[in-house]
């Protein structure tokens, strides 16, 4: 996996669409909407190293419709302005039937009125047994009040790192507590290590999404029940005051708020970050199989929470297809078949389906097998403390505001006013 796959999958893409994906026109039924000669179009984007595209491409032409039902034909997508290229393409009927995309995409479109809900699907798996194979709570957060608006497929987490050698050099137990994180940090700053690695510069998420899953470990978050911004509470303020004693202790790099991906990736591999929240792939990012990096347990926050940050990337289909039938039978066979892209290791994202989990090759891969055992069950969507998901979060992350409001977390000053301008900000973004 590149450094360039990672910024744009893991930083990016499990998280967000970005603005600007509003519809001229949608509906059903066009001799070119959603395939091409009566045959299905997949669209696809490239979510691993180079041979992703190949295998996904074979797993695609694998496919056997029953009956008088269609094929199916792949086309692979880049992330450079796939929102303007999916948003045109539907607008002007010439997308694709079935497709993978941003994370929020889905949910985007179907408030447009543009995506066919997977019920019909998600019943099927009722029966045929598939939905029990999918790790709990999954499935759930797919689920609007009009219907199913995708099948997850693959995970994106943020969780804590720490490099071995360094807490064992310094003396320093794996932090299991808040209290001994900023223990460990304090002791790690006095050989000018940083305990908390992050980075909030140019096209860099990890600082919002980090302070993120610090909210979420101490109960709070950027949404309530009713999916309405609540950014401005006391489970919050005290996590950025926690965050805000991280930076004291020196914890945090202070050129940390202008650090893009590869800066920090840089810092990691020149061993001067002992700890961070990182995504799933650091390991691979760094170009490292020694072991040295690994995955911390959940950290136990002071309200007794323990949480992380996961982006459900999906499969949806599309109200204009030459077949509903069709996409259904597609979806759901490349959901049961698609464990192939594990078993030949070229998806870098988590599996979501507890049979692919268990394959020998993804078992293998001890860092990203304990993200599953130990992180899986206690992370929470981008959308906590709501239950499912909605359209507005793809114009949150990865927003101005979120970006601004954790290079002034991570600088050290008051967190209270900045929660309160994140609050407005926000409020204005998510209608």
């Amino acid at each position: 996996m590149t450094t360039n796959y990672s910024r744009r999958a893991f930083l990016g893409l499990g998280a967000a669409v970005g603005g600007g994906m509003l519809l001229s026109a949608c509906g059903g039924g066009s001799a070119s909407g959603g395939g091409d000669g009566g045959t299905l179009k997949f669209w696809d984007m490239p979510w691993g190293q180079a041979n992703y595209t190949a295998a996904a491409k074979k797993l695609t032409e694998a496919y056997q419709p029953a009956g008088s039902l269609p094929g199916a034909t792949y086309q692979g997508l880049q992330w450079a302005n796939f929102s303007q290229t999916f948003s045109s393409a539907i607008a002007s009927k010439t997308g694709p039937a079935v497709s993978t995309g941003g994370g929020f995409q889905a949910f985007q479109f179907a408030d447009q009125g543009a995506i066919a809900y997977a019920d019909n699907v998600i019943n099927q798996f009722r029966q045929d047994g598939t939905f029990d194979d999918f790790l709990p709570g999954q499935l759930d957060a797919m689920k609007t009040a009009k219907g199913y608006a995708a099948v997850p497929w693959q995970l994106d987490f943020r969780i804590w790192w720490y490099r071995k050698s360094l807490l064992d050099a310094a003396g320093v137990k794996v932090p299991t507590t808040w209290d001994e994180l900023l223990t460990a940090c304090r002791t790690l700053a006095g050989r000018k290590l940083f305990g908390f690695g992050t980075g909030a510069g140019a096209g860099n998420n990890l600082g919002s999404q980090g302070l993120h899953l610090m909210m979420l470990n101490n109960g709070g978050g950027l949404f309530n029940a009713d999916g309405k911004v609540e950014v401005v509470t006391e489970a919050n303020l005290e996590a950025m005051r926690f965050v805000q004693d991280l930076v004291k202790a020196k914890a945090v790099d202070p050129a940390s708020i202008s650090y893009t991906t590869d800066n920090l990736i840089t810092q990691w591999r020149n061993k001067r970050v002992a700890m961070g929240i990182h995504t799933a792939g650091l390991d691979t990012d760094t170009g490292e199989t020694d072991g040295d990096l690994q995955v911390m347990g959940p950290l136990t926050g002071p309200s007794g929470a323990k949480a992380g940050l996961v982006f459900q990337n999906n499969i949806m289909m599309y109200a204009d297809t030459p077949s509903q039938e069709g996409s259904e039978a597609f979806l759901s066979y490349y959901i049961k078949n698609m464990k192939t892209l594990w078993q030949q290791n070229v998806v870098a994202g988590l599996p979501v389906l507890k049979s692919i989990v268990a394959l020998p090759e993804f078992q293998a891969q001890k860092q990203k097998a304990k993200i599953i055992a130990e992180w899986a069950p206690v992370a929470k969507t981008f959308a906590a403390n709501s239950p499912t998901l909605f359209g507005g979060l793809a114009a949150v992350d990865s927003s101005q505001p979120i970006t601004q409001f954790a290079q002034t977390v991570l600088a050290g000053q008051d967190p209270k006013p900045a929660l309160e301008s994140l609050q407005k900000a926000l409020e204005a973004i998510v209608k």
